[in-house]
C-alpha cells in the first residue's frame, strides 16, 4: 500500500496568521465549492484574504494542497482497516466495524472525504488517490468474500459488487449530511448497518 506523505508543519505561523492546517482547511472548502480545476492561487489568496506569496510560505502551490488534503482523507480511512475490530473476529463483524468507523471518519473529516470522493483522475495527484481508493475497495471486497466463506452472507453475492453498494451508501452521506442537523455519527452508522446488514446477513 502506498504511504502518503503526512502534512508538513512549518512550526511557525504564516505572516497573516495562517498556519498550514488552517490554510489547508480553507483550501479544501474552496476546492469543494469551485472544483480543483476551477480554483487558482489567486482565488485561494482572495478567499484567505492574503497574498499568494503568503501561501507559498507554506506550500509549493495548489497541487501540494490537494495532495495533502487527499492524503488526510485516505490515511484516516486506511487507519480504520488496522483496528482490532477489523483484524480479528468473524468477518461479518469486521465488515460491520469498518462500516461504522468509516461513517465516523466521514463525519469527522467531511470536507476532506468529500474532496476525495469527487476527484476524477484529471491530475497525477488525483490518479494516485484513486489508486489508493481502489486498494481500499479491494480490502472491503476481501472482507465480504471471507464473510461469505464463513457462511454469514446470503449465497451468491458478488464480493466486489456488495462492497461497492455498501460503501456507496456510506459515501452518499457527503451529498446531504450536515453536522448538527442530521444526527450524530453513531446514529448514522446505526442506520447504515440496519439498512444494509439486515439484508446481507443470512436468516437463522
Amino acid at each position: 500500500m502506498t504511504t502518503a506523505r503526512a502534512p508538513r508543519r512549518t512550526g511557525q505561523v504564516g505572516r497573516p496568521g495562517y498556519d498550514l492546517d488552517s490554510l489547508l482547511a480553507v483550501a479544501v472548502r474552496v476546492f469543494n465549492d469551485k472544483g480543483y480545476d476551477g480554483t487558482s492561487m489567486e482565488v485561494l489568496a482572495k478567499r484567505l484574504g492574503i497574498t499568494k506569496s503568503s501561501i507559498y510560505h507554506h506550500v509549493s502551490g495548489k497541487t501540494e494542497l490537494l495532495d495533502l488534503a487527499l492524503a488526510r482523507a485516505l490515511n484516516a480511512l486506511f487507519a480504520g482497516t488496522t483496528e482490532e475490530g477489523v483484524t480479528s473476529g468473524r468477518y461479518i463483524d469486521r465488515l460491520e466495524h469498518l462500516v461504522r468507523r468509516s461513517v465516523d471518519i466521514l463525519v469527522a473529516e467531511l470536507p476532506y472525504v468529500t474532496l476525495l470522493l469527487r476527484v476524477r483522475g484529471n491530475t497525477a495527484v488525483e490518479r494516485k488517490a484513486l489508486v489508493r481508493r481502489r486498494e481500499f475497495d479491494e480490502f472491503v471486497a476481501g472482507l465480504v468474500k471471507e464473510a461469505a466463506a464463513e457462511g454469514d452472507l446470503t449465497p451468491g453475492i458478488d464480493p466486489m459488487l456488495a462492497s461497492r453498494l455498501l460503501f456507496g451508501t456510506v459515501n452518499s452521506l457527503i451529498e446531504w449530511y450536515r453536522p448538527q442537523r442530521d444526527g450524530s455519527a453513531k446514529e448514522l452508522a446505526d442506520a447504515v448497518v440496519l439498512l444494509t446488514f439486515d439484508g446481507l446477513r443470512r436468516s437463522p
